[in-house]
């Protein structure tokens, strides 16, 4: 990653850095706790929680451990949903892919096409080999989405994680770069 801020467009959305002015948007939808469900994280409360998802946003990208791109629809500039790379390993050409989505626009294939985008960015401009993505069990809908994207489930991680006051087991998939490339031809 280099100093500037890719910028990503497909068909109906552009896929573009998220700033402070951000704030309100990201509010609006990680306070809902439908979307916070699988997230990790309780519902925002404060515009200062989505200012400190910002502040993390910028810090992964300034590690060069990540990425994080706002969608928004080509004709207007709210914020709708976030998707991007974390846990980025470059020596093993590999990170995780996460995103979410306002409640709102769920079920229009709004996610899907901000992921195919983001995938094929991963594989094509950070050289990555392997995406990762870790998904809460009850989560059916992210496993249905990723899984149109020709990723595998490899496993279950037993607790992985402590979120919310609880353990959480986790699906572990994978897209490799090979896969990807052939289900594109």
């Amino acid at each position: 990653m280099s100093n500037y801020f890719p910028i990503i467009k497909t068909k109906r959305l552009i896929l573009r850095e998220i700033v402070a002015e951000d704030a309100g948007s990201i509010l609006k939808y990680l306070s809902d706790r439908e979307v916070m469900k699988h997230y990790g994280l309780e519902p925002f409360t404060t515009v200062e929680d989505a200012l400190n998802e910002i502040a993390w946003y910028k810090s992964i990208l300034n590690e060069k451990s990540g990425i994080r791109w706002g969608i928004t629809f080509k004709e207007q500039d709210d914020i709708i949903g976030s998707c991007g790379f974390l846990n980025r390993f470059h020596n093993h050409y590999r990170a995780e892919i996460g995103y979410e989505l306002s409640k709102g626009y769920w079920g229009n294939g709004i996610a899907n096409e901000a992921l195919g985008a983001v995938i094929k960015y991963g594989f094509t401009h950070f050289d990555l080999r392997r995406i990762e993505a870790l998904i809460e069990p009850a989560n059916a809908a992210s496993q249905k989405l990723i899984k149109k994207h020709g990723f595998i489930k490899e496993g279950l991680l037993r607790s992985y994680e402590f979120t919310c006051g609880k353990f959480d087991d986790l699906y572990m998939y994978s897209l490799l770069k090979q896969d990807f490339e052939k289900l594109q031809a």
